[in-house]
């Protein structure tokens, strides 16, 4: 009996409080570049870009976002050789889903962009067969460069991706785009076969893809509290 009175004392003399935390989370703008399209700038000869992206935290988990970049891509077969080249920008929202703890900056995010794209394109040659002789397949070469101006597009993009901060202020991260095209200017009689911003098209579908890499660095402009509440049994 003695030992169950003790027991039960205890007990009532024990009661749950909440304890807060309050951590200082930064706001301010986000400001970094695409280093896959400067990688690729350097290793592949027949592309040249670039890409500066940010972004502006409005709330906890919501980001204004925005990319803006040049690209010139040559494209070649057997039959043609073209050379795209033009500007774009990319304006959207980003949102957080990943919850930090204390005061991390880390981000999973899902984001939805509109683009735009104005661009030229030139029409370095081109091989035509000739339809009187089938059988020998004869074919030549038109060595003689077109170029298409004015052009534009249209499209509309879903972002996945990550920002991770490597040390103060210093982000890294890769994101997955999924594209679809709303409305392009053509030439007659010669489609776009690469769209700065949009990447390569194809006749058959008006969805597209990409992905990127990228190192970006948080300028603070104010910081907001962010309180964590837990809670704790203590003695009375």
């Amino acid at each position: 009996m003695l030992l169950f009175s003790t027991m039960a004392f205890a007990q009532e003399k024990k009661k749950t409080v909440n304890d807060t935390l309050v951590f200082k989370q930064k706001y301010g703008l986000r400001l970094g570049t695409d280093i896959s399209k400067l990688a690729r700038t350097f290793l592949d000869d027949d592309y040249s870009g670039f890409e500066i992206m940010g972004d502006y935290r409005l709330t906890k988990r919501i980001y204004i976002a925005g990319e803006i970049g040049n690209e010139e891509r040559i494209l070649e077969n057997e039959v043609l050789s073209n050379t795209t080249k033009g500007s774009y920008f990319k304006a959207g929202l980003d949102m957080n889903f990943y919850q930090n703890w204390l005061d991390m900056e880390n981000m999973v995010y899902a984001g939805f962009r509109i683009g735009a794209s104005s661009f030229n394109q030139t029409r370095n040659s081109y091989t035509v067969y000739d339809i009187n002789n089938q059988y020998w397949g004869d074919r030549f070469t038109v060595n003689e460069a077109k170029e298409f101006n004015g052009l534009t597009a249209l499209w509309t993009e879903l972002q996945f991706g990550i920002k991770a901060e490597l040390f103060n202020n210093f982000f890294a991260g890769f994101n997955f785009q999924l594209k679809v095209l709303i409305t392009e200017k053509e030439i007659d009689d010669y489609e776009n076969l690469y769209i700065p911003g949009y990447n390569r098209t194809y006749d058959s579908s008006s969805f597209g893809g990409g992905f990127g890499f990228n190192l970006s660095y948080l300028v603070p402009i104010f910081k907001k509290d962010k309180i964590i509440i837990q809670e704790k049994e203590v003695e009375e």
